[in-house]
């Protein structure tokens, strides 16, 4: 057994020298371009989620009009638009969401992946109710209205956040709408179209011409 001894230590020796090391990096490939491209991969597959740890990445920039942008928690990397090269980074991805992107293309050139489990991203909440509409003219006589988008004058209308578009075709008349909360006017002399947007609350809503308060004039009921 003790003559066994040295040529067994001997193909220890050999294996170790063959083992990959503990710990050592592992090798992702990045490429850009020369076309509208931009690909990250590990074994000849797009990335799409790492374990946490350290990798290194090697960089082919094939591209004057493009670059190589990787960044994440902990990771801000890219190579120069104007240039092309090869570039090897050694980054230490933790858990998180990573994105590499060519700056001057980003909309249209972007891969993302995560590492390790982040949590999912929150979900978009339900979208804002529209704002009706209403649409206030005076003039271009001595005519005053205020209308839905159907165009019907209104008599009643329900409480609530309106946006009302504003014509004012007259130089003789102003547009003058006051209610609970609302004090709102074009200025007389002038043509405008403006809009704005009100928080109408019950009660009694007149609108006038300062000009001419008690001849174009109207009024609704905010119930």
């Amino acid at each position: 057994m003790r003559r066994l001894r040295g040529p067994l230590l001997a193909v220890a020796a050999a294996c170790a020298v063959l083992a990959p090391a503990a710990g050592a990096a592992i090798e992702l490939v990045g490429t850009v371009g020369p076309g509208f491209t931009i690909l990250l991969e590990r074994d000849g597959r797009a990335v799409a989620q790492l374990d946490p740890g350290e990798y290194t990445i090697a960089v082919s920039d094939l591209s004057e009009e493009h670059n190589f942008h990787l960044f994440g928690p902990g990771v801000n990397e890219a190579t120069s638009v104007e240039a092309t090269g090869k570039v090897t980074w050694t980054v230490n991805l933790v858990e998180g969401r990573y994105t590499l992107v060519c700056d001057p293309h980003a909309t249209q050139m972007r891969q993302a992946f995560v590492v390790g489990n982040p949590p999912p991203l929150p979900q978009p909440g339900p979208a804002p109710a529209p704002v009706p509409r209403l649409f206030a003219t005076v003039g271009p006589k001595s005519t005053i209205s205020l209308r839905n988008a159907a165009g019907t004058a209104l008599k009643t209308l329900k409480a609530g956040t309106y946006s009302v578009v504003v014509r004012d075709r007259s130089k003789a008349h102003n547009f003058h709408l006051v209610g609970k909360g609302v004090n709102r006017k074009t200025v007389v002399a002038t043509t405008t179209t403006v809009t704005w947007r009100l928080r109408l609350q019950a009660g009694v809503l007149r609108f006038y011409s300062d000009r001419a308060p008690r001849t174009v004039k109207g009024s609704v009921t905010v119930r």
